[in-house]
């Protein structure tokens, strides 16, 4: 601990009971609560949560991976241990090391959470980084998101095994895609417990980059990264925002560089500001909760973002919503990139054409 004085973030605050509702991502709740109505969700989740092989995930991570202690991976220990106690999770949960090259964490676990890191994140990430990425996994073990990551799991193994029978395929896979679109939300708000833990921006930026482009930070700069993720939300027409969605739907994460800007967002925000300032919602008061209220603050989220989304769909959206335009005309435009020019009259007062006509 004599060297702890230069690195940033040691005088770190602590969150005494913060609530996990103070840094969620108001998509993730939304998402878990349009998730949950789901026709037939309760039903299959109730099933599951007796049959999930909870006991055997756990078995063989103790058996062919290396658990995180005072005797092994010391200081990934030590970061888990400091980002409990900063966000005040009283039970540390177990966490292993396992052997794989591709850069990856997660938590999960239906009675007691389980943080599993590859080598392959341990060894491209320095300590900060790292920090906040032990802080991400705290986050969602937190939030109770390791119930619905194991269910997801079994699921999605689930849906392969009987792709063949046409129904439930169909059924099965109706559940993992709304799973992962809550999933991809939830991942924002795990990214914010990260930066409350580790309390340094620019090492969650780093940790993101490196995820994105590999141990090359010299080739790589912050501005230009976040700057992809303006151009990836702005480009094209309809057809691109149509690609966006493909492209994501198969996904557990968000796209690396969207989860860069929302954080930086986040971190520039009054929100996150008053946190730090101490003022946050305390567990506490989570009983309280009103699900009204949880559903109004998630539809003004909506709208914000549509209203300021550049994205050509969601302006399509918010030019519909205001009642602004000509659809037809609008959709041409969007999905051809081009406007309607040639469709505008010409003004009243316009002197004639001195061409011949045809």
């Amino acid at each position: 601990m004599s060297e702890s004085n230069n690195l940033p973030g040691r005088n770190r605050r602590r969150f005494p009971g913060i609530s996990s509702r103070a840094y969620e991502h108001p998509a993730d709740r939304s998402a878990l609560v349009a998730l949950r109505k789901l026709s037939g969700f309760d039903t299959v989740f109730k099933a599951l949560s007796g049959l999930l092989p909870e006991r055997s995930l756990r078995l063989l991570f103790l058996s062919d991976s290396v658990r995180v202690s005072d005797a092994q991976f010391t200081h990934l220990n030590d970061m888990l241990r400091d980002a409990c106690y900063i966000l005040d999770l009283e039970k540390v949960p177990a966490m292993y090391v396992t052997q794989d090259p591709q850069p990856n964490a997660m938590c999960i676990g239906l009675d007691e959470p389980l943080i599993v890191v590859t080598t392959g994140l341990v060894e491209l990430l320095d300590e900060e980084e790292m920090r906040a990425v032990v802080g991400h996994e705290v986050g969602h073990a937190l939030s109770g998101h390791s119930v619905y990551r194991t269910v997801l799991l079994f699921l999605t193994t689930l849906a392969l095994r009987v792709a063949w029978i046409p129904l439930g395929g169909l059924a099965i896979m109706a559940i993992v895609t709304a799973l992962r679109e809550w999933f991809r939300k939830s991942e924002l708000s795990a990214d914010r417990a990260g930066l409350l833990v580790g309390q340094d921006l620019r090492a969650s930026m780093r940790g993101l980059m490196k995820i994105a482009g590999g141990n090359h930070l010299h080739e790589m700069n912050v501005d230009a990264f976040l700057k992809q993720a303006e151009e990836y939300e702005a480009s094209g027409d309809l057809r691109d925002s149509v690609l966006k969605i493909l492209n994501v739907l198969p996904r557990t994460h968000p796209f690396t560089t969207v989860r860069a800007a929302e954080l930086k967002k986040w971190e520039a925000s009054r929100d996150y500001q008053r946190i730090m300032d101490g003022h946050y919602t305390r567990r506490a008061e989570d009983k309280d909760t009103s699900v009204t209220d949880a559903w109004k603050e998630s539809a003004n989220h909506y709208a914000e973002t549509v209203k300021t989304s550049k994205d050509p769909l969601m302006r399509l959206i918010n030019d519909i919503s205001s009642g602004a335009g000509d659809l037809g005309g609008k959709l041409r435009d969007k999905f051809t990139g081009t406007p309607g020019s040639q469709t505008q009259n010409p003004p009243q007062d316009s002197p004639p054409s001195d061409s011949p006509e045809d």
